[in-house]
């Protein structure tokens, strides 16, 4: 599995992660987090749940293929499986 970092900040309605994946090749992505997504796709610790979604994405897709710029909602709209999976801890 790649290296997943993750810094997270809080803004206005939510937060903003930046993730830097580093596989073979090091791919850097910024992903918004409202706080209903956050409530929908498990709570907790928002960093934690930005790198459990990010394992979930790995394991389907290489890093390159993984949007630059994206909110947390967007990954259900190409796995509808995402939800119930973050959901699971």
């Amino acid at each position: 599995m790649p290296a997943v970092d993750v810094t997270v900040r809080e803004e206005g309605e939510g937060w903003t992660a930046e993730v830097i994946v580093r596989d073979q090749t090091v791919t850097t992505h910024r992903v918004r987090i409202s706080r209903a997504e956050y409530k929908r796709f498990g709570g907790g610790d928002v960093r934690e749940l930005v790198r459990r979604s990010f394992e979930f994405l790995l394991a389907r897709e290489a890093n390159t293929s993984i949007l630059r710029d994206f909110s947390l909602a967007t990954i259900e709209s190409y796995f509808p499986e995402y939800a119930v999976q973050m959901g699971r801890r």
